[in-house]
């Protein structure tokens, strides 16, 4: 059995659509979910698939808990969902082309440091982009600069709210990621 280990730090919607989409699977599945917030939103949502959860907070990611724990647990692939804080040198060294994140927009464009949902989707809407759309990518030092995995565009119009475009990544976000996911991991086992 491939295991994933999610790191949210939300409400975890994202989280929320791998967990379902696991949870009849029977090579693959979402062996835990860590969050740096105590009442991340996320912890409630794992908790319907029923699946373990850990909090940890910023002291104790400092002290390179996570590190040790994931190294541990071996999970297959470490899945980031709306996870705010950088992960270490030591944990993508430790976990190499094995932690993959997915970007609300087409990286290149609008990634880095602060870069993250509404923050994202408020500069594209303000440049008058036609098209936005997510990225999935292997995480390395750097903010948003890893190997590409996948991209899917979305048109939007200068008549879209940010919350227009947010709803419109979300859904390529929760079509695109679990399969994603799961073509990794199948590709691994052959």
């Amino acid at each position: 059995m491939k295991k994933i280990a999610i790191l949210a730090s939300g409400g975890g919607s994202n989280a929320e659509s791998i967990l379902k989409h696991f949870s009849l699977n029977k090579t693959i599945s979402v062996s835990m979910v860590i969050s740096n917030k105590k009442n991340a939103g996320v912890f409630d949502r794992a908790e319907k698939y029923n699946v373990p959860c850990l909090w940890l907070n910023d002291d104790a990611l400092k002290k390179k808990i996570l590190s040790n724990y994931l190294f541990k647990v071996k999970p297959d692939l470490i899945v980031l969902a709306g996870f705010l804080l950088k992960i270490s040198s030591e944990l993508i060294r430790e976990f190499p082309r094995k932690i993959i994140n997915i970007h609300p927009s087409l990286l290149p464009s609008y990634g880095g440091k602060g870069m993250f949902g509404d923050n994202v989707h408020k500069i594209v809407k303000k440049n008058g982009e036609t098209q936005t759309g997510i990225t999935i990518h292997y995480v390395n030092e750097e903010y948003d600069k890893g190997e590409i995995i996948f991209q899917k565009k979305v048109n939007i119009s200068k008549n879209d709210s940010v919350n227009d475009i947010s709803k419109k990544v979300q859904a390529l976000e929760h079509l695109y990621y679990s399969r994603i996911i799961e073509k990794l991991l199948s590709i691994e086992k052959g």
